[in-house]
């Protein structure tokens, strides 16, 4: 198994997944002459992605899905209550539900709670957590998420930047409510619940440009978990991929 996050933030998201010898995307929120360029650093060859794993439609996680699409045609894998938003920009496009999901590898779907309809989040073969845009986790998946290999987790926003900084009301009050987005804080404390002695990886995941920076993000994590206890923790960036790990 080998995973890259190969861009995190607000203006694009995309992560690059082998598992049992299936390439996957989760995601397609950059250009993607972006997503060529990165995937040809991990001599990943882009027409090899088979499958490309939606968690929800807002711009940052589709942008490039149109011409990467018209280009290689992998399968795209949805909600089927994304298909009216995809559509306008796809056409008729080949899609596969996930509730039909059958393949090389697990995945369970995890309901998050954004402002976007059916926003999801997975657990890929029993091993990777993957969850970004959403206000809160539910209690009934924790069991679920408890001792995986490696987390995929959104740490967006330090509170007290963005409470102080320029967002305009509203739009702090989206961020900060429960259909927004986790901030440093949450992430920490729901990764200090989940971890355990299988846990090697932590990529801390979607952190804001303008609320949150590498440095808080990790300080926070820091003052709930043991460092000693994973083997790496990986702060995404919105313009570089990270490094390429191994399973």
């Amino acid at each position: 198994m080998k995973i890259s996050v190969l861009a995190s933030g607000s203006k694009g998201n995309s992560t690059f997944i082998e598992i049992n010898n299936v390439n996957i995307l989760i995601d397609l929120g950059m250009s993607c002459n972006y997503i060529e360029k990165k995937l040809k650093e991990i001599n990943v060859n882009p027409e090899t992605i088979k499958k490309i794993l939606i968690t929800h439609t807002h711009n940052d996680h589709i942008c490039g899905l149109p011409a990467f699409y018209k280009k290689y045609k992998p399968k795209i894998c949805i909600m089927p209550s994304m298909i009216d938003s995809l559509k306008p920009i796809l056409g008729d496009f080949t899609y596969e539900s996930y509730e039909k999901h059958s393949d090389q590898f697990a995945l369970e779907i995890l309901k998050t709670s954004h402002d976007s309809k059916d926003s999801v989040g997975f657990i890929i073969d029993k091993k990777i957590v993957y969850i970004t845009d959403t206000g809160y986790l539910n209690s009934k998946y924790f069991d679920l998420l408890k001792n995986k290999e490696v987390y995929i987790f959104e740490s967006n926003h330090d509170i007290e930047m963005l409470i102080d900084g320029n967002y305009y009301f509203g739009l702090k009050q989206r961020i900060l409510s429960d259909k927004g987005h986790l901030s440093n804080k949450d992430a920490a404390k729901y990764l200090a619940k989940f971890i355990g002695n299988n846990t090697k990886y932590i990529f801390l995941a979607h952190l804001s440009e303008d609320n949150n920076t590498k440095e808080k993000a990790l300080e926070t994590l820091l003052s709930y978990i043991k460092k000693e206890s994973i083997k790496k923790i990986i702060i995404t960036d919105q313009y570089n991929r990270t490094e390429l790990i191994e399973l």
